[in-house]
């Protein structure tokens, strides 16, 4: 019976090699290239509209990523697993996607020549058992002692370096100072949330600075701009004269009840603001707004005020300042209570900023204060520096890093390569076709810094042949060879974020490649939730059993 007749009138079926495996293939080859290009120091911008219409200039394949919105069910799936390396690890996207486009590459050389999928799925599985143990060997360093700045910054050079390339030696000690500020007696319990930006524009790029605390680029209400050891509230409802929640008349007859309620409402109004003076607290963070009749009894008191209307904001807050937020305007208790050692309204390039420091706090919050001509160069500038504090918190859970710039690609290919040279049957095709996909990498740095990619590999290849597996590619390089010790360059990889990502790209590979038939419903014209309503969705995937 044919599957037209089993299912209802409109729905698409596609099946077999051609029709399905390989279209798959050419649709992750093509968002490979995307973000190929992005790949490494030299890597060329991307300028993507949104559908908001938000502007991003950025080589940052996470965010690229996500404002393309791909909607090719095959592509959506690297998508998936590169969104998922960004949530595990936060670094090491753009290493996920390409390398499942070359892999998906090399596979269809190999069903061109004949090979069934289920041989080539084998033999990428074995091949990726052997990675962990490949990768082990190429450790070239291990941090010691994660309160030691000058050793956690080498670390971090050569993730800020693929994004911000010439300003490693300016961000790398600035996260590294502001990881370690923040870092809690065991590591392991370290948040990348701890360390946070603040964006001024103006200025230059070396002007970026660390601060214990916290920075709002916002002025102060009141006249109040500076305090000391200051005890602060923090309330979440605003302040000013409170509202009955259901409605009321009231009849007013003559003009003194008049003034008399008027009176009252500000002597009620004016005992709270007092009992938070008479409490000890001289600064006030509210997240709603602040009446003029609040305003006026708060500088009556001398009490600074800051206004937060961002939730995430305010909680951020409370953690540096270790202060409970309240509902109800009421005095706080000592356990409520936080604590600053100074608060001042700066200006920093003709923008209002208020500096919350924490100096002698042992854990809180650390803030990089970042200058930059534009906007977007202040947000390329934030990513990297998310993406620096990334490492550091995967360095906690595997202190282990191997060489950076494609040094261990080359050095995966090749031990690969020689398992497979010592496998039997038809898998040994797939496991050397899998080797040969590393070379994608040291491949596009060469070609993104202008270099001969095959002339670099060949010679990458003949150094690691003689021992030195620490040799990577060098994009600054004044000779043909083009390649360079990482080690003297001070380029290190995460091993644990090399690894996931490894992983991630073959597992989404191989279930790519599983795939047997697309079966398409008719579209419904209704909308879908996270697609356009006039396409097609796939209704099911068949995939092949071994």
């Amino acid at each position: 019976m044919l599957l037209s007749q089993l299912l209802k009138e409109g729905t698409k079926n596609l099946s077999g090699v051609e029709e399905v495996v390989l279209k798959n293939i050419d649709a992750v080859k093509d968002l490979a290239k995307i973000t190929r290009t992005s790949l490494g120091p030299n890597g060329m911008n991307k300028m993507v509209i949104n559908k908001m219409g938000k502007l991003f200039v950025t080589n940052d394949a996470a965010t690229i990523l996500k404002e393309l919105e791909v909607i090719h069910p095959a592509a959506k799936m690297v998508v998936m697993a590169s969104e998922q390396q960004q949530q595990e690890q936060g670094e090491g996207t753009n290493l996920v996607v390409i390398l499942a486009g070359e892999l998906l590459a090399q596979a269809e050389v190999l069903l061109k020549m004949g090979l069934h999928t289920s041989d080539i799925i084998r033999g990428y599985e074995k091949a990726l058992d052997e990675v962990p143990n490949i990768l082990k060997r190429c450790v070239v360093k291990t941090i010691e002692n994660f309160r030691n700045e000058e050793e956690v910054a080498d670390c971090l050079r050569g993730s800020i370096c693929s994004k911000q390339n010439g300003f490693e030696d300016v961000f790398a000690p600035l996260v590294a100072k502001a990881c370690i500020d923040v870092l809690p007696s065991d590591p392991g319990k370290f948040s990348v949330d701890d360390v946070r930006v603040a964006k001024v524009l103006g200025g230059g790029i070396t002007d970026a600075q660390v601060i214990k605390g916290v920075v709002l680029t916002k002025d102060s209400e009141g006249t109040i701009k500076q305090l000391q050891n200051a005890k602060v509230a923090v309330y979440v409802q605003g302040l000013e004269i409170e509202k009955t929640d259901t409605k009321g008349k009231v009849y007013i007859e003559k003009s003194s009840e008049l003034e008399n309620y008027a009176k009252s409402e500000e002597a009620a109004l004016e005992a709270k603001i007092k009992a938070i003076k008479g409490a000890g607290i001289n600064l006030v963070i509210s997240g709603g707004n602040i009446g003029e009749m609040a305003m006026h009894f708060l500088e009556k008191y001398n009490i600074m005020v800051i206004r937060s209307s961002s939730k995430f904001e305010l909680r951020r807050l409370c953690q540096a300042i270790n202060a409970t937020p309240l509902m109800a305007m009421n005095p706080p208790t000592p356990e409520e209570t936080g604590h600053l050692d100074s608060i001042s309204v700066e200006e920093i390039g003709g923008t209002r900023v208020t500096v919350l420091r924490q100096d002698k706090s042992k854990s809180g919050i650390a803030t990089i204060l970042i200058r930059a001509a534009t906007n977007n160069i202040l947000d390329d500038i934030e990513r990297a520096i998310e993406d620096a504090g990334n490492v550091f918190k995967a360095a906690t859970r595997s202190p282990a890093f191997v060489a950076g710039a494609g040094a261990t690609e080359i050095e995966l290919a090749r031990h690969i390569k020689s398992f497979g040279d010592r496998t039997a049957g038809q898998d040994q095709y797939a496991i050397k076709k899998f080797a040969e996909a590393f070379e994608i990498v040291p491949r596009t740095l060469s070609e993104n810094a202008g270099l001969d990619a095959t002339f670099v590999i060949s010679n990458l290849y003949a150094q690691h042949e003689q021992g030195n597996i620490n040799v990577g590619v060098d994009i600054e390089s004044s000779t043909p060879a083009g390649v360079k010790d990482c080690t003297q360059k001070r380029i290190f990889d995460s091993l644990i974020i090399k690894q996931r990502g490894i992983e991630l790209a073959t597992m989404s590979v191989i279930t790519i490649l599983r795939i047997s038939q697309i079966i398409m419903s008719k579209p419904s014209g209704v909308p879908v939730p996270g697609g356009s309503g006039g396409s097609g969705t796939m209704g099911s995937m068949d995939q092949d059993e071994e």
